[in-house]
């Protein structure tokens, strides 16, 4: 069995406690096939009502799926999560700057932090793969590209700044069974908000992400855009909050909710 299909067929429990051991430091796309996948962000309670407003103007970008209470590292989202832990790797903002990434969060969790779980577009990638339509990032053992763009959000509070999309790029006719297919997860930023040039959209180099990994493009292939959880970790640096934690842009939090799952409120 190659290793990404052995991964695949882990359930987020097992994926989860080889990330909380140290076994599994990568980023998790295509990571536990049919679990949702989540961004992370994290906030002094005193932010969390405006963030929370952001996400709320902000679905496609932001779509909420839960929100923790102060001080507690766990999550409403079923098993056993220890935010802590449980992500591969952390970004840490101090007054909007990045300023460390770490492997845990045990030295730094304080009593006044609110966890925030946001989907991920991760979730829908193994129904893509499942169809028979190779994302090429996954082959390669890449992570997705992901850009900075001139589409806005909705300001909520301090919270602003541009939308941030991953991309990937597939032949016309994968394509567009890649918008069918994602467009059935709203929770994981469903169907893309750009397809085509990336110069419409603010990107001037596709070669160039500002996160992840340099794509793999082939003659005939369409790109197709969509929303991504990185948006907020621009909208913290816009906030100046004195500490804000994210993950690190591809190594996300995998939970054990489905990853189809469309209704879900905020516990």
């Amino acid at each position: 069995m190659e290793p990404i299909k052995a991964m695949q067929t882990k359930s987020a429990q097992e994926v989860r406690q080889m990330i909380r051991d140290g076994q599994l430091r990568g980023p998790t796309s295509g990571y536990a096939d049919g679990y949702m996948q989540a961004n992370l962000m994290i906030l002094p309670a005193q932010y969390a009502a405006d963030f929370k407003g952001f996400c709320d103007k902000n679905p496609k970008s932001c779509p909420l799926v839960a929100m923790g209470r102060p001080g507690d590292p766990s999550l409403p989202l079923a098993g056993d999560i220890d935010i802590r832990t449980d992500v591969a790797r952390y970004r840490v903002y101090r007054q909007g700057v990045h300023i460390d990434t770490v492997d845990n969060l045990l030295s730094i969790w304080r009593d006044d932090l609110v966890i925030f779980a946001l989907g991920c577009s991760f979730s829908f990638e193994n129904a893509i793969l499942n169809a028979g339509i190779e994302i090429r990032h996954i082959t390669a053992k890449r992570n997705v590209p992901m850009y900075k763009t001139n589409l806005p959000t909705v300001q909520n509070g301090p919270f602003k700044g541009n939308m941030v999309v991953s991309m990937r790029a597939f032949s016309p006719s994968d394509l567009v069974q890649a918008i069918l297919l994602s467009s059935r997860f709203p929770l994981a930023h469903g169907a893309p908000v750009h397809i085509g040039n990336p110069e419409e959209i603010g990107i001037k180099d596709i070669y160039q992400p500002d996160f992840g990994d340099v794509p793999i493009i082939q003659e005939g292939d369409i790109l197709g855009f969509w929303a991504c959880g990185v948006t907020p970790q621009m909208a913290i640096q816009q906030a100046n909050v004195d500490i804000a934690i994210t993950h690190e842009p591809g190594y996300m939090l995998v939970t054990d909710l489905p990853a189809d799952a469309n209704e879900l409120s905020v516990a």
